[in-house]
């Protein structure tokens, strides 16, 4: 099952290299196939010291600009915020995330009390909402039982 959703991803991946005019090379791959194996929201150095494992000469700043054109084409989205390094996540479904304020560790979430969360008016006025996403922050599990000596 987990081989099928992979080469599912895959193909989209293939697919949406091709609509957004991006060449499908080996070390595109290699970042792309290193995103989807995490569900961690990894940053640009984690998967780049992943990613020089696999292809020795490649550089931060080519997995670096890789990522970024990824998410510009919305094969991967673009996890900000807190001043904290940007993180990069796979999935590009809605949903939103919980973020551990220990290990800073980030997990999907599917809900539809959040989804429903009305935009205020004044922001609505004020902005064009392109997107609504929310950030839950607290101690993860692992984390807490550390705290708690567990």
């Amino acid at each position: 099952m987990q081989k099928e959703f992979e080469n599912n991803l895959m193909d989209s991946f293939k697919n949406k290299c091709k609509e957004h005019h991006l060449k499908i090379t080996p070390q595109r791959t290699a970042i792309y196939k290193e995103l989807i194996k995490k569900e961690t929201h990894p940053s640009a150095d984690q998967i780049f010291s992943n990613v020089q494992a696999v292809i020795p000469n490649i550089s931060f700043d080519t997995v670096y600009r890789t990522l970024m054109s990824f998410s510009k084409a919305g094969i991967i989205n673009l996890v900000t915020g807190y001043g904290e390094p940007k993180r990069f996540d796979s999935n590009v479904n809605a949903h939103h995330h919980f973020r551990c304020i220990k290990c800073f560790n980030m997990t999907d979430f599917y809900s539809d009390a959040c989804d429903k969360v009305e935009i205020p008016s004044k922001i609505k006025k004020q902005f064009k909402v392109l997107k609504k996403q929310m950030i839950l922050e607290g101690i993860c599990n692992q984390c807490n039982n550390q705290l708690i000596g567990r």
